[in-house]
């Protein structure tokens, strides 16, 4: 088959339609371009492993070539449905797959083993609109603010430290192992997140995503030692029902972090150090947490969190352990909604079963009209591996919104010159290709989070680099989270230094006012909370993409070079206004219309 030309785009109506995820039920046709007249099929393998071969149409073209077609019936094929066309010329066989990045769109020819491409099946589901047009203020409760009069720290824990100064830089005191000796505290709590609520939704956020709150001898909480209380440094219950009551008046929504794959060895279930009346899982057998961890010599050996022995990992789908969670008619999960909290974010996700995330699902749906429930998922979560299986966080049943680490990724590499635009361009349609709709503009798009480096800090400490950085963050598709601090130019690089204080009164008053003018953009323009996107080949050091809406239109140039740039024949017709410089207008007469964009800037431009 020496010669022939082939051709499958899987991110084109002429050879798949409709374009992206479908819902189960829905025909997806399927076609190819071919400059010869060959057998062709395509083989198909579904979620459980199944493979099927299907037999595809002959049409002639007026070019002389073929187009080969079929339909496929999605009917019961819930889950990621992959695909390749086997190409057969007598005794000679080739294959058609995805491209060697597994990007979707444009594919190649192989010899053998094809890369497949992916069509996600899921059940249709409607996620909040106050989430999905909504902002996020991500928060470390500690490194926040101190909300007491006396700026006093409340019951500090045993055996730790507090910094002298507010704006101290954070440390961790360690053993020749990496074992934290010591913990070490700022004070910030509940009720100095009630007292910056209005300094909150004055920067456009309506959501405030917090880290865990639930008692633990850490400053991060992510090692629980009792779900049922929030940690006396932080507060109590009823100060956490009341920072919910408020910041919903204020029409802000308050969602918690939950580790639930492990809990501290010192927690109340496990009580290693012998700290609780109550007889936990290591110092009996027959404790009633005993089945909810993992042993393999008791007591001494078990399962633990990156072989980490002060995090034991908990048996899931343990009976007891799942009625405390999420079954019981006063289960951790619901305890929390009826407290005021709008959701929860789930850490460590991968570590959880699928059925543990449905059934969390599951009560939060019966627990509040309007829940969502969020994801902690580092790579494209609509085909993620872990342990060896495919998991369903994006089927319709389980996580409503992941953290877009993939994005986050595309976007630096892309700023820094790592990447040009076409490539990033790539990345994108491929998360749009494979998420279903909701989840794709449900996704929390991010720049900074406990887990990583500051955006600053990568950047270089180059603003003209990170309001490009923002502009794109803001106003592609999905929910943007804002880690606190990056507002105001908080620096850090791996952690802890990623974890610094809030610099109140330090603030950096040029970073500032543009988040509060790119986020005020956003809430004020449906084109860019719900639009349709569209990005588009142009200059590599240029990214240039549209958010439609109804009658709304809005198109953003970015440009990452350290030269002036002219966007040639770009195809729109009608008068645009500048969104931030709001006396410049543009027209533009379809193909003839060019704009000039100065280096390390952008334009955000709305059809008047």
């Amino acid at each position: 088959m020496d010669g022939i030309q082939v051709i499958h785009d899987s991110q084109s109506n002429k050879y798949r339609r409709p374009f992206g995820a479908v819902q189960v039920g829905e025909k997806v046709k399927l076609s190819i371009d071919i400059s010869k007249d060959i057998m062709v099929a395509v083989q198909l393998t579904y979620f459980d492993g199944v493979r099927l071969n299907i037999g595809m149409e002959k049409e002639y073209l007026n070019d002389g070539s073929f187009r080969y077609s079929t339909e496929i019936d999605t009917s019961n094929t819930l889950g990621v449905l992959e695909y390749y066309f086997i190409l057969i010329d007598g005794y000679n066989r080739l294959y058609y797959g995805n491209n060697d990045e597994a990007l979707g769109g444009i594919g190649q020819i192989y010899n053998y083993n094809p890369v497949p491409y992916q069509i996600t099946v899921y059940e249709n589901y409607n996620i909040p609109s106050w989430y999905k047009e909504g902002v996020i203020y991500q928060i470390l409760v500690d490194r926040f603010y101190n909300g007491n009069e006396s700026k006093s720290i409340n019951e500090p824990k045993e055996n730790s430290f507090i910094y002298g100064r507010w704006d101290d830089s954070p440390m961790y005191i360690k053993d020749n192992f990496g074992k934290v000796l010591r913990w070490d505290f700022y004070g910030g709590n509940l009720k100095g997140i009630i007292e910056k609520l209005d300094y909150i939704k004055s920067l456009g956020a309506n959501i405030i995503e917090m880290s865990p709150i639930f008692k633990s001898l850490s400053c991060h909480k992510y090692d629980t030692e009792d779900y049922e209380v929030v940690d006396e440094m932080f507060g109590t219950n009823e100060d956490f029902k009341e920072l919910c009551r408020i910041a919903k008046s204020k029409g802000i929504r308050i969602i918690l972090d939950g580790v639930f794959s492990y809990t501290s060895s010192n927690s109340k279930y496990f009580n290693k150090s012998g700290k609780y009346e109550e007889i936990g899982a290591y110092q009996s057998p027959n404790s009633k947490y005993y089945d909810w961890y993992k042993f393999r010599t008791y007591p001494y050996q078990y399962e633990s969190w990156w072989g980490m022995d002060t995090r034991p990992n908990l048996n899931t789908l343990n009976e007891g352990y799942l009625d405390y969670i999420i079954n019981g008619k006063e289960s951790i999960i619901r305890k929390w909604i009826e407290l005021g909290a709008s959701g929860w974010k789930l850490n460590v996700t991968d570590e959880l079963p699928d059925e543990f995330i449905e059934l969390i699902k599951n009560k939060i749906n019966e627990s509040s009209e309007e829940g969502v429930l969020l994801g902690d998922v580092w790579e494209d979560a609509s085909n993620k591996i872990s342990y060896s299986k495919r998991r369903k966080y994006l089927l319709g049943k389980e996580i409503d919104s992941v953290t877009n680490y993939p994005l986050r990724e595309s976007l630096i590499n892309f700023i820094k010159g790592y990447i040009k635009s076409n490539k990033f361009k790539k990345k994108i349609m491929s998360l749009y290709e494979n998420y279903p709709m909701e989840a794709f503009y449900a996704n929390i798009n991010i720049s900074s989070t406990n887990d990583t480096e500051r955006i600053l800090t990568v950047l270089n400490g180059n603003i003209d680099l990170l309001k490009l950085l923002i502009v794109m963050q803001i106003i592609l598709p999905g929910v943007p989270s804002i880690y606190y601090g990056d507002e105001v130019g908080l620096t850090g690089g791996k952690e802890p230094d990623n974890r610094k204080s809030y610099p109140w009164g330090k603030e950096k008053e040029e970073i500032i006012t543009f988040y509060r003018k790119i986020i005020s953009i956003r809430n004020k323009e449906n084109a860019i909370k719900k639009g349709d996107f569209k990005i588009y080949d142009t200059d590599l050091e240029i990214c240039y993409f549209e958010r439609n809406y109804e009658n709304d239109k809005i198109m953003v140039f970015i440009n990452v070079s350290e030269k002036e740039k002219v966007v040639e024949n770009i195809s729109v017709n009608g008068n645009y206004s500048d969104l931030f410089e709001e006396n410049k207008k543009y027209k533009f007469n379809n193909k003839n219309s060019n704009i000039t964009i100065s280096k390390h800037s952008f334009k955000v431009l709305k059809r008047i």
